[in-house]
């Protein structure tokens, strides 16, 4: 693996971890009281942005393993492209039945949750009731959770 798919891995690890922290601070009463947070304080709608930012970045890392780079303007959405490209083709789950044998994974449902994470990044970021975003928040993470770990392994195979 590249230096730079390398760099990317970590910062999709970093962010999935902040998605974490921030949802356990959201949900438990002692961290917020340690952190003097009022009880009704919670932090799902930027949980659900750093897991998608996991997914952004664990995305850009199998991208750069490929030697395809995503620049702004419109980094995001290029990269979502290119990511697309790369599932119509089949690459993406050729790798991924060759590392689950016994498990298939469709790389349509990786292409579903990084499509269904960035379209939510919006929609429930700028939500009213911070509180109505728990379900969302933590749908999120497990998706992150599940993208990053697919993409690892195949860069790792």
């Amino acid at each position: 693996m590249d230096s730079k798919a390398r760099l990317y891995l970590e910062r999709a690890k970093n962010e999935l971890d902040l998605a974490r922290a921030i949802f356990k601070i959201s949900i438990t009463p002692e961290i917020k009281l340690l952190l003097e947070l009022k009880e009704d304080v919670t932090f799902f709608s930027d949980a659900i942005s750093n897991a998608y930012y996991c997914i952004f970045y664990s995305a850009k890392a199998f991208l750069s393993s490929k030697e395809i780079v995503t620049e702004p303007p419109e980094e995001h959405q290029k990269t979502y492209v290119e990511f697309e490209k790369l599932t119509l083709s089949g690459e993406i789950d050729v790798k991924l039945l060759n590392i689950y044998k016994s498990l298939v994974v469709k790389a349509d449902e990786l292409l579903g949750i990084f499509k269904w994470e960035k379209s939510k990044r919006g929609k429930f970021t700028y939500r009213k009731l911070p509180q109505a975003n728990m379900e969302p928040a933590s749908e999120s993470i497990a998706n992150a959770e599940k993208f990053l770990k697919n993409i690892n392994l195949m860069l790792r195979k």
